[in-house]
């Protein structure tokens, strides 16, 4: 057998697509295309359904999902114990992060590192959206729910809060906001209501049914942008707002909430020494910032 074919195999059926399984593989979409089709022959079984809407695995491929994760978990687990016997770590690794915290915490701890790992690659992708770390998606990821199934472990990392923002030339030039009865008179700026991807970040509700806002997108540096150019108030981290002075809190004692980081890795990564290493850099380096953060904005 060849761990490689089997490789392939196991990005197709979890992207069920070959551009995608190309990306993660760092190869063309072709040379995916043509190793999943002699995988097929050597097995003499049809493991995908091709059609435009993409590769969706056969009952045969289904079967061999479990065996090629069974050889993709001792490979890792290979690596594992020959990587941990060597001091200079190096290889990628994916973090999954949201936009604000990949912004403003991540970013400084990455380069930290990459100045004391200098063989490691460290790709951030910052979506707004969650990540599937049993689909290989990023290696860790950093998120606003603790995860409730999988194969996967988790910590909290730290508590965050966040606050109602706008600039004082939007205050000053609307109605004096006194209750949250009044913002109904402002701009609102939030999440698109049924694309928020984490109910923890389902703000609005909880002001009251009445709160309605006027601007939205998926993108917190889309609020964020908007905010600053007087076009109403926003919620927003306290740790992205406190970089802003034209920012101002509205309502600060009534308008308050607290939400927390998690840290999440599979199983079968924990284990890497690279993955170990950035692991422990990501969630100490949060602790310290969003300690420092949440002093500055007491």
């Amino acid at each position: 057998m060849n761990w490689d074919d089997y490789r392939f195999f196991l990005s197709v059926a979890r992207t069920g697509r070959l551009s995608q399984a190309g990306q993660q593989l760092g190869v063309d979409h072709a040379t995916v295309g043509r190793r999943i089709k002699a995988l097929e022959t050597a097995l003499n079984i049809v493991l995908f359904d091709r059609s435009p809407q993409g590769y969706r695995l056969t009952d045969a491929g289904q079967r061999l999902v479990d065996i090629a994760e069974a050889m993709e978990t001792s490979a890792i687990h290979a690596q594992a114990e020959i990587g941990g016997q060597d001091q200079m770590i190096s290889g990628v690794v994916r973090i999954g992060a949201p936009e604000g915290v990949a912004s403003y915490i991540l970013t400084d701890i990455a380069l930290e590192l990459c100045r004391s790992h200098p063989k490691v690659e460290l790709q951030i992708v910052a979506l707004p959206r969650t990540f599937s770390l049993s689909k290989r998606e990023a290696d860790i990821a950093i998120a606003v729910s603790a995860p409730t199934s999988g194969r996967l472990k988790y910590r909290k990392i730290a508590d965050y809060t966040l606050h109602l923002y706008g600039t004082q030339d939007y205050l000053d030039s609307h109605p004096r906001v006194e209750k949250i009865a009044d913002l109904r008179k402002l701009r609102g700026i939030a999440y698109v209501p049924d694309l928020i991807y984490d109910k923890e970040l389902d703000y609005i509700p909880l002001l009251g049914p009445d709160i309605k806002p006027h601007l939205t997108s998926t993108s917190v540096h889309v609020q964020l942008e908007a905010t600053l150019r007087h076009g109403g108030l926003c919620i927003l981290h306290d740790f992205m707002a406190r970089q802003y002075p034209q920012l101002v809190k509205v309502l600060p004692k009534q308008i308050s909430f607290t939400r927390s980081f998690y840290f999440i890795v599979h199983e079968d990564y924990a284990r890497l020494e690279r993955i170990r290493r950035v692991s422990d850099a990501i969630v100490e380096g949060m602790r310290k910032k969003l300690a420092v953060d949440s002093q500055a904005t007491a």
